[in-house]
């Protein structure tokens, strides 16, 4: 069953007028700024230490945990962190090795992880939207534009050869 043109382009505007925004926003406020260092953790870099499960947030089949994280000789410590790429059978009170990298919200597990390319994924996306918009804009602008410039009656027809007489 297929939408009717109307219905589809509705859908297309509410997403080039709220979505890329909001794309733009969330991709560049809160995936950006944890792009280098979940590349730093997935490449080695980063204090390591371990990181004890005090909070889990289950949701659709997967817990986040959340909890303090100190570093291994003991000089640093952060608390209400989330551990990002943990293990799989965890529980509350129970530790894993992990590494602090700088992200804002967390700490990385040594294990290892793909949660760098959901990183890398939405901070692109929200490149690309933060492009896209202002693009969509100025071409809303132009169009809007050119259709009041446009004549609203048509000219008069010239004849071929037809010279006017002075």
């Amino acid at each position: 069953m297929s939408d009717s043109p109307a219905k589809r382009h509705w859908r297309v505007s509410l997403f080039l007028w709220v979505g890329l925004p909001f794309f733009a926003v969330v991709g560049l406020v809160k995936a950006a700024p944890d792009l280098v260092p979940a590349w730093q953790a997935q490449s080695g870099s980063g204090v390591v230490g371990t990181f004890t499960a005090l909070q889990e947030s289950c949701s659709h089949g997967s817990c986040d945990y959340y909890g303090n994280w100190k570093s291994a000789d003991g000089t640093s410590t952060r608390t209400d962190v989330l551990l990002y790429d943990g293990p799989d059978p965890m529980r509350i009170g129970a530790t894993a090795e992990a590494r602090d990298a700088g992200a804002g919200g967390g700490v990385y597990s040594t294990k290892g992880g793909s949660s760098y390319l959901l990183v890398t994924a939405f901070a692109i996306g929200g490149v690309a939207a933060a492009i896209a918009w202002p693009v969509f804009l100025w071409r809303t602008w132009r169009t809007w534009r050119s259709s009041r410039n446009r004549p609203t009656t048509p000219p008069e027809p010239v004849e071929v050869g037809a010279f006017p007489m002075a």
